[in-house]
């Protein structure tokens, strides 16, 4: 019988703990060490900042990679995006790698797709041999939350593979999203599809780590966002994204924060729990864990 994953939590937000938290996994990623983080839509005051990042993100001597997005804004071409990787600070302080940058795309196949059956991601993902994800527990306009699932589908897919799975497959030309979205439903299953090819590329080569702060019904990628609406709960960190994603909307269903009622009714209405039984079925990990302190 397989055992249980273990998520680990500390309710202590800072820089320090995340080291410790990542430390208690045990996990040595291999070779060149890509570390998957949301930049952050210019605007946007909720998104965490590379200072924040900064003692974890040199502990695996990472280097920092983000995909160009599907939507206008500050960060839909490599010209802009780049700028705002300046002007957020993250080119100043780690080396950084826009991995779709120039194309073409590197494709992914989906062996377990439900929906997709290939997964459109920036080409310079073939340059790394493990990957460090470090996700911003928040809602989510879209998908009803964002976390470390969110973060394996439309955060490593290209602009165009973003639209792919915004589509659930219906189109690549970004120009073309808002006319080909799908039911809610496949959207969401589409999500949990090119979330497996990633992790599937990477053959566990992995480490997932949730940050509960700041967290808003918006995502990062909202140039306006509403403010948090429940006080921060703490860090979380598992080798299974399945699980780690699971435990952070088990800690809000379970907080006794009135805020939280806001959260769940984003989470609810998109479906968003949907994403995590999904990717449940495409074998990248399970809702069954131990969460385990280390405060």
């Amino acid at each position: 019988m397989q055992e249980k994953p273990i998520v680990y939590f500390t309710s202590k937000i800072t820089p320090e703990n995340m080291v410790k938290i990542y430390d208690a996994l045990k996990i040595n990623l291999k070779g060149k060490v890509a570390v998957k983080l949301h930049s952050g839509e210019p605007g946007n005051q909720n998104f965490l900042h590379p200072e924040f990042f900064k003692d974890i993100i040199n502990h695996v001597n990472g280097t920092v990679v983000e995909c160009n997005t599907a939507y206008d804004g500050q960060r839909n071409s490599s010209e802009k995006h780049l700028k705002t990787l300046i002007k957020h600070g993250w080119s100043e302080m780690f080396t950084v790698d826009l991995l779709d940058e120039n194309g073409p795309d590197m494709v992914l196949d989906v062996k377990h797709g439900q929906i997709l059956k290939k997964n459109y991601v920036g080409k310079n993902l073939a340059n790394y041999d493990s990957m460090l994800v470090l996700s911003h527990f928040k809602g989510h306009p879209m998908g009803g939350f964002g976390g470390a699932l969110k973060q394996l589908s439309i955060g490593v897919a290209s602009s165009a593979g973003k639209t792919y799975i915004h589509t659930a497959g219906k189109a690549l030309d970004q120009t073309k999203l808002w006319d080909n979205l799908p039911p809610q439903d496949d959207f969401l299953t589409a999500m949990a599809d090119a979330a497996s090819s990633v992790v599937d590329y990477f053959h566990g080569n992995m480490a997932f780590i949730n940050v509960m702060k700041n967290m808003s019904v918006d995502c990062d990628c909202c140039a306006v966002a509403e403010d948090p609406c429940m006080k921060d709960i703490g860090i979380l960190a598992s080798l299974d994204p399945v699980a780690i994603d699971k435990a952070c909307v088990d800690l809000v269903l379970k907080s006794n924060d009135p805020g939280k009622d806001k959260l769940m009714e984003r989470i609810n209405s998109r479906h968003g729990q949907l994403t995590i039984e999904q990717a449940k079925k495409n074998q990248i990990g399970t809702t069954d864990y131990i969460l385990v302190s280390i405060d």
